[in-house]
């Protein structure tokens, strides 16, 4: 039986997630309320410019007064999609203690205060939901805090950014140079015109500390991820990896150790090979494989941003949180339990790839064996081609510490037959 009184619904920000919240909202009224057992209700619209037009929005809903907002009383859940850390931080503490569950899509946020926002829900007896924070569309959240609640996580590996992998796979499929794919991505809409976030990794590391916080049961800060951008992949880089029969993909990568005693969470450009599925993850699609004890491999994939897909993961959670509000019952919070330390990077064992500007001269190729062994770092592969008293040697590792593998290219620079290390890449996914 349906209840008749509606469940009132704040939302912060109607941008473009916003807005089409507000419009499924609307347009899904009947559905929803069947699938929550409760009329949905949008109660107020906190926004910055109010004169602006939001169609199909009653105008008496909007306000510029959020703090206002949340703190009305009668609220049964808030929506936040403003992002950044304030005011959305105070707005999130402020609903729960007014009586308000919250639904929030703020990655920055949650990686940076998680601990303390699932405190708040928990002191007040509410929900902290956030499916839409990582992944737009594809479920991902509620599956590890849910589906495989009873599983042991080993590993989350996946492609977390739109942006960054429709600039990689433009070069990989035409051969463009960095900047030449990401004016594309700007002039399509896939790169923000300040593409820093994307392309530094920032937000790709914010996703890994909520993705790591949760597989692993373990409280993991944006500042435990170790975190590089792509802007220094270049075309060579790519006939690399082809040569190699790789790809070059931005991967978001946590693991537990083989012991099972700590975690690491990075973020970095890595070759993998393209007989691995990610290798095929095309445009600005996201994917990511969570492997585990039981269940093996699985992968998740589909759009990670925009509009539509981010909105479509804001409201299932909409509708998780109506439920619970109607049951007076709350959903998982956070888990912690475990709370394993967080290892850095030096300690990250995987295989690399390097390439080497040499003196095209006998006696080279022995020199950099003879500082790779010195370091403990074993080599898998080996090719050089040499013209006119210049060399380019591309060595392969086996599975090598950070440190190691830092150590050894500290050593290479100091040869006198090294003329520069042209690049460094990871290699993954094996």
């Amino acid at each position: 039986m349906m209840r008749t009184r509606p469940l009132k619904v704040a939302l912060l920000g109607c941008g473009v997630v916003g807005s089409e919240v507000a419009r499924i909202m609307t347009t899904h009224a009947d559905d929803l309320a069947a699938r929550v057992g409760a009329p949905v209700e949008l109660a107020g619209v906190a926004v910055r410019r109010p004169s602006k037009v939001r169609e199909g929005i009653d105008p008496a809903l909007i306000t510029t007064d959020a703090t206002a907002l949340v703190k009305r009383g009668d609220l049964d859940v808030v929506v936040e999609v403003i992002g950044g850390i304030e005011p959305a931080r105070t707005l999130i503490t402020t609903a729960f203690e007014h009586g308000a569950s919250v639904v929030s899509a703020n990655k920055a946020l949650l990686a940076q205060d998680g601990a303390a926002l699932h405190a708040a829900a928990e002191e007040h007896d509410k929900d902290l939901y956030y499916e839409a924070a990582v992944a737009g569309a594809i479920p991902l959240i509620r599956p590890l805090r849910e589906s495989l609640a009873g599983d042991k996580v080993n590993r989350v590996l996946g492609i977390v950014n739109g942006t960054t992998n429709f600039i990689l796979d433009k070069m990989d499929s035409t051969g463009a140079g960095y900047q030449e794919a990401l004016d594309e991505a700007t002039a399509l809409g896939y790169a923000e015109a300040d593409p820093t976030a994307d392309v530094e990794g920032f937000d790709a590391a914010a996703k890994a500390a909520i993705l790591a916080g949760i597989a692993f049961h373990t409280r993991v800060r944006l500042d435990d991820v170790y975190r590089e951008g792509m802007t220094e992949v270049t075309a060579a880089d790519f006939a690399s990896a082809k040569e190699m029969g790789c790809t070059i993909k931005l991967l978001a990568i946590c693991e537990r150790s083989k012991d099972g005693a700590s975690v690491t969470a990075r973020v970095h450009p890595a070759m993998i090979p393209l007989t691995h599925p990610l290798a095929s993850v095309r445009g600005a699609y996201n994917a990511v494989f969570v492997e585990s004890d039981a269940a093996g491999q699985l992968m998740f994939y589909g759009p990670g941003a925009g509009g539509s897909p981010t909105a479509s993961a804001v409201l299932g959670d909409l509708v998780a949180v109506c439920r619970n509000r109607l049951s007076n019952a709350t959903g998982p919070g956070e888990s912690a339990y475990a709370a394993l330390p967080v290892s850095p990077m030096g300690e990250v064992v995987t295989r690399y790839h390097i390439s080497l500007d040499v003196a095209d001269k006998p006696g080279v190729l022995a020199q950099v064996a003879t500082v790779f062994a010195e370091h403990g770092v074993s080599i898998d592969t080996v090719r050089q081609q040499g013209k006119d008293g210049e060399a380019s040697l591309v060595v392969v590792t086996h599975r090598a510490s950070d440190a190691s593998l830092n150590g050894t290219v500290e050593a290479l620079r100091k040869l006198d037959t090294v003329r520069g290390v042209a690049s460094i890449m990871r290699v993954e996914g094996e």
